[in-house]
């Protein structure tokens, strides 16, 4: 398996806490969201990382080239830039199509979020190749979470808005990782085309969502309610994960 890690965004919400620095360098007890990611990674078997970088890329270069050796010494690590950091996501996962054309599982992953070691299981076990994790404890009226909604054990809606009259027995919030098949980065990569077309400030969740609902693809949704993580967007997030989230991580 072949982890992408996107790190290329602006994060302006974060500006008066980062500086206009990448959000994957902030430090949550004594490391970075970014060393993090490679450690666990690592100790989980993934031993391949591509990391998607833009705004400020030389600094999360210098953090990669700097940790790396000691981390996480079996690891290959390499970068792709996004020039076009400040449109949408989906011009970063289209900067790494090398690596999603390539005929590996991919784990696409979010930068700017905490979580548990125990969370990368939901990835890695058997099963189903295209997969993705929801917390079912958060519910359909969060309005900041990108909500997963299921019928059957089939995914019928991903977005922050479920669609009015949409009928559902199970939701929860998309913690912002996915594995995916080869045939699914394929898909997502042509997704992603379409959908940067349309408006180039389109997250790559629009694609996903395509993929997810309407797509050949057959996603499994992995319930990860009581694994602790976060996703950092506000600074309101930083607080929470300094004072909830970290002291409940198992340790490294």
């Amino acid at each position: 398996m072949h982890a992408v890690l996107l790190a290329a965004g602006v994060g302006r919400r974060l500006q008066d806490i980062t500086g206009g620095g990448p959000k994957c360098l902030l430090p949550f007890g004594e490391m970075s969201l970014l060393e993090r990611h490679i450690r666990l990674l690592a100790a989980a078997g993934v031993h391949r990382l591509t990391v998607v970088v833009g705004n400020e890329a030389m600094q999360i270069e210098q953090a990669l080239s700097s940790m790396t050796p000691d981390v996480a010494p079996e690891m290959t690590v390499d970068t792709r830039h996004n020039a076009a950091f400040r449109e949408g996501s989906t011009a970063s996962v289209l900067a790494a199509r090398d690596v999603l054309e390539a005929d590996d599982d991919v784990l696409l992953m979010d930068a700017d979020v905490l979580y548990d070691a125990r969370l990368l299981a939901a990835y890695l076990g058997d099963g189903a190749a295209d997969r993705v994790a929801i917390d079912t404890g958060v519910g359909a009226d969060d309005a900041e979470a990108v909500k997963v909604a299921l019928a059957d054990d089939r995914i019928v809606a991903f977005d922050k808005r479920l669609p009015a009259g949409l009928t559902y027995d199970r939701v929860g919030e998309s913690v912002g990782f996915f594995r995916l098949s080869p045939a699914t980065a394929d898909a997502l990569l042509l997704a992603c085309e379409n959908a940067h077309a349309d408006d180039s400030h389109a997250p790559h969740e629009r694609a996903l969502q395509t993929l997810m609902t309407a797509g050949e693809a057959r996603f499994a949704a992995i319930d990860i309610a009581g694994t602790p993580w976060i996703e950092i967007d506000y600074p309101a997030d930083v607080d929470r994960a300094m004072d909830d989230i970290l002291p409940a991580l198992a340790a490294l």
